[in-house]
C-alpha cells in the first residue's frame, strides 16, 4: 500500500508514513494498493468488499449499504441511492470511516479537517468512536444544525469567515503535536470510500446508463468512477455510466475547467455543500466526466428550492446540496434517452438544516 504521485512520481509506505498532498509538487496523492476483485456475502460493507478496498476499517457504525430507491420519471428509470440514511447523516460516512481508521492505525491523537459541515459531523462521529481528538475548522455560513451536531458529538469548532478561509485557517493547527490532517478534499481514501456505492449499485440494479451527483470537492464523483472503473477492471462490467456533475452558479470552478468559461446566473447558495471554490482534483475531475462523456450542469436557488420541494414531497428528507443534484436532473432529463436508467445521489440529510 503506497502513496503515489502521478505528477512527479513521488512514493511512500502508506503503511507508516502520512502526507496529505505530494510533499515534492504538491499536488495530490493517490493510494496504489492490491485488489482481488472478491464480494462476499456480509451486511458489513467494509466485509463485502474487501477485495476493493486497502484495508477493512476496526470500528463499524452501520455506514454504507444504504437504500436503493427506483421511481419511474417520464420515460425514465431514476435510482435514488439514499446515503443521507448513514450514521452521521451524509454520504461522507464511507470515506471518513476509512480515513479514520488509517490515522488511528498511524498513531495520531487528533483530527483536523476544514469542511462547509458533512465532513464536520463525520470526522467528529468517527474520531471519537476511536478515542480521538477532533478538530473542526467550519465557516460561519454553515447551517447551525451541523455546527450544533459537531458539537453535541464532542468535536472542537473553530469558525472561519468563509469556506476558502476555513481552508486557509487549518494551517493554524497543523503544527499541533499529534495532529492528523484528514484533508477530505485531498485524501484519497476518500473517494476509495465512495466507491462502494458503485459496487452496491452494480449487485442491485447492474450498470446505470447515466449518474448525477454534486460536485463540491469532487470526492463523489471520482468515487463513483473509480468504483465503475474498478468493476470494469475486474471484468464484472463492460461499459461505464455517463457521469454529470452538478455545481452552482455561485461557485463553478469544474465547469470553467471543463468549458473554458463561466456561466452568469442565480446565486447558489442555498446549496452549502458545493460551494467549494478551487477543489485539488479538478483535473481528475474534469477527465472522468469527459472519459464518460458527461458533462456538468449549473443550477440556482429558484431550482433547488424547488427541487428541494418535491423531494420532500416524494418522501426524501434531503438538504438543498441533494436537491441540487435532482435540479440537475431536471434540468437536462429531456436530453436523456427514453427508457434510460438514471442513478441520482441523495447525499445529505435535511435534518440538519431545519
Amino acid at each position: 500500500m503506497k502513496w503515489k504521485c502521478l505528477n512527479c512520481g513521488f512514493e511512500v509506505d502508506a503503511s507508516v508514513e502520512y502526507y496529505w498532498k505530494c510533499p515534492r509538487c504538491s499536488s495530490p496523492l493517490i493510494l496504489d494498493y492490491e485488489s482481488t476483485c472478491e464480494i462476499v456475502e456480509s451486511k458489513n460493507v467494509w466485509e463485502r468488499y474487501r477485495g476493493f478496498i486497502p484495508f477493512k476499517p476496526g470500528k463499524y457504525r452501520g455506514e454504507g449499504l444504504t437504500p436503493l430507491v427506483e421511481e419511474k420519471i417520464g420515460e425514465h428509470r431514476v435510482l435514488f441511492k439514499l446515503d443521507y440514511l448513514n450514521p452521521g447523516g451524509s454520504f461522507k460516512d464511507r470515506g471518513t470511516a476509512l480515513a479514520i481508521a488509517y490515522g488511528y492505525k498511524l498513531g495520531f491523537k487528533k483530527t483536523l479537517v476544514d469542511t462547509s459541515g458533512n465532513t464536520g459531523i463525520s470526522v467528529t462521529l468517527y474520531s471519537k468512536l476511536y478515542g480521538l481528538e477532533p478538530i473542526i475548522v467550519m465557516p460561519t455560513t454553515a447551517p447551525q444544525g451541523k455546527k450544533k451536531a459537531v458539537l453535541k458529538l464532542g468535536g472542537r469548532l473553530v469558525e472561519a469567515e468563509s469556506r476558502a478561509t476555513a481552508t486557509q485557517l487549518v494551517t493554524r493547527f497543523m503544527s499541533e503535536p499529534g495532529v492528523y490532517y484528514v484533508g477530505h478534499i485531498w485524501n484519497h481514501l476518500y473517494p476509495i470510500g465512495h466507491a462502494t456505492i458503485a459496487y452496491e449499485v452494480f449487485e442491485e440494479q447492474g450498470v446505470p446508463d447515466v449518474v448525477i451527483v454534486p460536485v463540491g470537492s469532487g470526492g463523489l464523483l471520482l468515487g463513483v468512477h473509480y468504483g465503475f472503473k474498478k468493476l470494469k477492471e475486474c471484468g464484472l462490467i463492460n461499459r461505464m455510466p455517463r457521469i454529470i456533475g452538478v455545481q452552482g452558479y455561485s461557485c463553478q470552478p469544474v465547469y470553467r475547467e471543463l468549458y473554458g468559461t463561466e456561466e452568469k446566473g442565480e446565486e447558489s447558495n442555498l446549496a452549502d455543500g458545493i460551494l467549494v471554490p478551487n477543489p485539488p482534483r479538478t483535473r481528475e475531475i474534469v477527465e472522468a466526466v469527459k472519459s464518460t462523456s458527461g458533462e456538468v450542469v449549473l443550477v440556482g436557488n429558484t431550482e433547488i428550492t424547488r427541487a428541494h420541494s418535491e423531494l420532500w414531497e416524494q418522501g426524501f428528507l434531503v438538504e438543498p446540496t441533494s436537491a441540487a443534484t435532482y435540479a440537475g436532473y431536471k434540468k437536462i432529463m429531456n436530453k436523456i434517452p427514453s427508457g434510460s436508467k438514471t442513478l441520482i445521489v441523495l447525499t445529505g440529510s435535511g435534518l440538519k438544516t431545519l
